[in-house]
Formats: structure tokens, sequence, C-alpha cells
């Protein structure tokens, strides 16, 4: 999944690591033959790079970025009490990630681009929600279920 550069930090090993909008950090290496990228080594040529999208592998993944918390949650719902726009397709705000919960039945969770895929949420699978994709839920087998929200809580300084 392709994620915009916000900024660069350095490892704790004077490696640089790109910082993205999805809360996710990708090594940035100059290493020839096997990475091309001079413009690592420069702080101008970094700070052109801001923005540039970058394949996110860790989205694609679904895996939550280091340093996020839970921060917020819905109320329970089931098929009766959500609110209409979640059975539309709709997205979370950039760098917010969620979890959904299901307490008993089943939820359909379609996820729509780029990952195309609906899968059934039970009490023992719960469903991650990328930042920024949109996705819709539709409530099976008298669903209870929340939503939980997650963030950055940890935010370090960034170099550029």
């Amino acid at each position: 999944m392709l994620r915009p550069i916000t900024g660069f930090h350095l490892d704790e090993e004077s490696h640089w690591v790109a910082d993205l909008d999805c809360g996710h950090s990708q090594h940035m290496r100059h290493d020839p033959p096997f990475f091309s990228r001079p413009w690592v080594l420069s702080e101008p040529e970094r700070r052109k790079m801001q923005g540039t999208a970058i394949n996110c592998v860790r989205c694609d993944r679904r895996e939550f970025p280091e340093g996020f918390r839970a921060y917020r949650q819905t109320p329970v719902y089931d098929a009766h009490t959500m609110p209409p726009g979640l059975r539309n397709k709709h997205s979370t705000k950039r760098g917010v990630w969620a979890k959904i919960h299901v307490l008993q039945g089943q939820l359909r969770y379609e996820m729509a681009d780029p990952f195309h895929q609906d899968h059934i949420l039970t009490p023992e699978t719960p469903g991650i929600i990328v930042a920024e994709v949109e996705h819709a839920v539709q409530p099976l087998a008298d669903a209870t279920f929340f939503v939980e929200f997650w963030k950055r809580i940890d935010s370090g300084p960034s170099n550029s």
C-alpha cells in the first residue's frame, strides 16, 4: 500500500528511516549496488522526498504501528443500535487505526482499495482497520460489537 513520507529520523545505528503518514517507519539506506538512494545522505534531498509515496508492507499486512495505543472506543452496537454510516463505506482519519471487537455473533467486514477483501468477524477473530482505508460492516447472526480507535501516543522528534 502506498503511503507518503512525512519525515525522517536516524535509528540507533545512525541509519535514515522514513516516517510514513500511516504511522509506520521504513529504512531508507543508500547501499549500492543493492539500494541506490544517494538522496538520503543530504538533508535538502531528504526534504524534497517528503510527500513521496512508498510501499508500506506493514500496512499490507495490517500491522498496528509501533507506539500506537487505544485512546477511545464506541459504545457496544447491535444491528438496531449501530449508526447507519457504519454500513456504508467510510474510513478513519490520517494516522488513526482501529480494531473491531465482536462480543457475540458475527459481523461482515468489507475492506475497499487496496485490499478488496471481505471477512467474517467473530469474538475469536477481531478486525483490523487500516488508517484511511475505506471499509463497511454489516451485522450477522445477532452480532454485538464495538470499535476501539488507536493512534500514536509516544511521538518522538523527527529529524530532517
